[in-house]
């Protein structure tokens, strides 16, 4: 059925904002008296990992996708004027979401965005009407053996431990996180890849991620607090996972059940960017389960949320 949204809501606007003298990049569809869907990308990417995804939406969804700072068009402070930890860049996206006007949202999070999500909506757990997490982790069977190079730096943080993640953020690697897991390799458009090796090739960048993968610890370190939110707040919650992820396993997906037995759990014969080869597929998910719920400021987020529940491909 033909949206009845105008054209020009339906496209993808691309804005910049202040917030606290940090410059956010963030491309924004979708009418503003639509339900908020907030989505927040991961490594090594920024909100263009969502272009394909926006389109399908934003006939129902005010959508904003921000860049983290350091990622992306938005800006790269100085690790002198900065601290590159996840703290402080869901610190600075909590300010994005009041400077925007977004008081109470749903969620999507990937890789990175899932622990800057989850800060949020620990933080601010009514604000939060849903959590949709693709490929975002919060439980420790749900990290591979992949994490182990980057484990040994945070149990020694050596300059020799440090160096030897150098590897991670090398052009093939990108692409590699981008194909691995994939049927078929060629499904996987090069654009996405070829401009996150584009970005992190700015001087200044490799280490700014190498911050971050010293702090990803914090981020374990945080698991039970997040799933005490989860059990205390149940917020309605949708696993979208490419079941062939190198870093992030499914049973970190069946684990969400554990905390929120209403969690639907879906996986896709993918990888890790799961939006390069299955975004109509994902799209068509989130949709069904963010119909039967009012996610509109003042409704019940929980409405109708004991519908579908468990596991299903």
């Amino acid at each position: 059925m033909e949206s009845p949204l105008p054209d020009k809501l339906r496209k993808t606007r691309y804005r910049f904002v202040d917030v606290d003298r940090i410059k956010i990049f963030y491309r924004e569809a979708g009418a503003d008296t639509s339900p908020p869907l907030l989505l927040l990308h991961g490594f090594p990417s920024a909100g263009h990992m969502f272009r394909d995804l926006i389109p399908l939406l934003a006939d129902r969804f005010h959508i904003i996708a921000p860049d983290l700072p350091g990622f992306g068009q938005s800006a790269m402070p100085s690790r002198n004027d900065f601290r590159y930890t996840f703290d402080n860049i869901a610190a600075v996206i909590d300010r994005f979401t009041e400077v925007v006007g977004l008081d109470r949202f749903a969620v999507y999070v990937f890789d990175y965005g899932a622990p800057v999500g989850f800060r949020l909506a620990k933080r601010h757990p009514g604000r939060i009407t849903a959590i949709i997490s693709q490929n975002g982790n919060a439980y420790e069977e749900g990290l591979s053996d992949g994490w182990n190079p980057i484990r040994a730096y945070w149990e020694l943080p050596s300059e020799t431990n440090r160096e030897a993640l150098r590897t991670l953020l090398s052009p093939e690697t990108t692409r590699w996180q981008y194909t691995h897991g994939v049927p078929d390799p060629t499904s996987v458009s090069p654009d996405g890849y070829s401009l996150d090796n584009f970005y992190l090739a700015r001087p200044g960048a490799d280490e700014v991620q190498l911050d971050l993968f010293g702090d990803y610890k914090s981020n374990v370190a945080l698991y039970l607090a997040f799933q005490d939110y989860f059990r205390t707040y149940r917020p309605p919650f949708l696993a979208v996972w490419g079941e062939n992820d190198p870093f992030f396993l499914p049973p970190g997906a069946e684990a969400f059940k554990r905390d929120l037995p209403g969690a639907v759990v879906r996986f896709f014969d993918t990888g890790h960017f799961a939006l390069e080869t299955h975004v109509e597929e994902i799209a068509s998910a989130i949709r069904d389960f963010l119909a039967p719920l009012d996610l509109q400021p003042g409704g019940s987020a929980l409405k109708a949320h004991a519908g579908e529940r468990g596991s299903r491909r």
